[in-house]
């Protein structure tokens, strides 16, 4: 199955204070660091959704969100919308997530058999990414809205497959949270 990777990255950073987009760990930004493990799971291309303005690595394909506001629903759509013809699913990424592990997508990867049309990741109740859509499943994303992105749909779908997380990837919202990702 060819898998394209979707990183949200649009959103304003407010409880971050800034642009946290732009954040270095290890030298690297989120962004950086997020396509880096995408491309090591053998996603390819890695497509960033960002607002306008921000700088993408040379290896990521920029969709650029000229609306942030209106929430991560609009960013999956742009970003599901700059996968390319050919493709047979992607897998949606959270920019705030830098640490997502290799092996969560693999596993969801790994779940994705003939018929399959959405994967997602699970950490007790929560469904998240990394979250796969085959490409006959990327109409989801005309029903999710806001800020909440594919969250309650998932919840909702019958054909939905999960795969068990030991523990979920470590949002990065705050500059504590940022702070508790280096101590680790």
């Amino acid at each position: 199955m060819r898998t394209a990777a979707v990183i949200l990255a649009a959103g304003a950073s407010t409880r971050f204070g800034s642009p946290k987009q732009d954040v270095r760990i290890g030298g690297r930004t989120m962004i950086e660091l997020i396509a880096a493990t995408a491309r090591d799971a053998g996603l390819g291309p890695v497509i960033a959704v960002v607002p306008p303005g921000l700088a993408v690595p040379a290896d990521v394909v920029p969709a650029i969100n000229a609306d942030p506001a209106a929430g991560i629903s609009h960013s999956v759509r742009l970003g599901l919308g700059a996968v390319p013809a050919e493709l047979d699913a992607a897998v949606i990424l959270l920019g705030d997530e830098p640490m997502v592990p290799r092996d969560a997508i693999l596993a969801v990867l790994a779940a994705a058999g003939p018929g399959t049309g959405v994967v997602a990741s699970a950490s007790g109740d929560r469904l998240g990414p990394p979250v796969l859509l085959s490409r006959e499943r990327f109409g989801l994303a005309t029903d999710a809205s806001g800020d909440e992105g594919l969250g309650p749909l998932l919840q909702r779908l019958l054909d939905l497959v999960s795969v068990p997380l030991a523990q979920p990837p470590v949002d990065v919202d705050t500059m504590d949270d940022l702070a508790a990702l280096h101590d680790r």
